[in-house]
């Protein structure tokens, strides 16, 4: 049986991770370690400069005043650590699609679960406060039974964002890249209660790049989208013109 390690960004009493774990538990022996809070948008930042504590729920979970990524390097490099065949990060609650991956805890700590060897996926719901984690919740036990009969041999993260509905109504799969967003709105300017400015970020912006091949396009037409997700960043295309550049005279 296998054995899993399960995070999330929306926090360790998120609707999401209950469901992964409900899902996920029939089928391999599942350790949850996630944030004590909501840490959206804290994409792979690390705790450096508090102690990082730890604490077992009544449910057996565990909540670390930590981030994403911190629950994962825990639980997979640290006295705390038991041997971890797969890392899955989620539910989150809304989309992780185009340019939102940059910024996701969800993907994050999958991410750190790659970087430390582990093969990882990344699961997130394609609209937010919706009624249907267990369509994507079945989603990926599908997948990891897949994993446990023929493991999948890539040095990647599966990012997948599963449409909000019942599973049954699911048109199937595509493998997709990522899409592209607009630049984000305008930041809001405000005041708190003495006056003194505060500001919060503008809404996301729309979709700029949204073809068929795209993340965005598969959920809205009703399919599961999966994503590979490489860790090199190198953009090895451009390698020979930036050399070509600076040997310019």
């Amino acid at each position: 049986m296998m054995k899993l390690l399960v995070s999330n960004d929306d926090g360790v009493h998120a609707p999401g991770i209950a469901a992964l774990y409900e899902a996920l538990n029939d089928i391999a022996q599942v350790r949850v370690i996630a944030p004590d809070r909501n840490c959206s948008g804290a994409s792979n930042s690390l705790t450096l400069h508090n102690p990082l504590r730890v604490q077992r729920l009544a449910n057996g979970f565990y909540s670390l005043n930590g981030t994403p990524t911190d629950c994962v390097h825990l639980g997979t490099n640290s006295p705390l650590a038991d041997d971890v065949d797969l890392v899955v990060s989620g539910i989150n609650d809304g989309p992780n699609m185009g340019d939102d991956v940059l910024y996701s805890g969800t993907v994050a700590a999958a991410m750190e679960g790659r970087y430390m060897g582990l093969p990882a996926i990344a699961v997130s719901m394609g609209e937010r406060s919706n009624d249907f984690y267990e369509t994507a919740a079945r989603v990926v036990a599908d997948i990891v039974n897949r994993m446990a009969e023929q493991p999948l041999r890539l040095d990647t993260i599966l990012n997948i964002n599963v449409p909000a509905v019942p599973y049954e109504d699911l048109k199937g799969i595509k493998i997709t890249r990522l899409g592209r967003r607009h630049r984000a709105e305008t930041m809001v300017e405000s005041t708190d209660p003495f006056g003194r400015k505060i500001y919060w970020y503008g809404p996301i912006g729309g979709h700029q790049d949204d073809g068929e091949d795209t993340d965005f396009h598969a959920v809205r037409e009703g399919y599961v989208s999966i994503t590979p997700i490489s860790l090199d960043m190198t953009a090895r295309v451009h390698q020979d013109t930036l050399a070509d550049w600076l040997t310019t005279q």
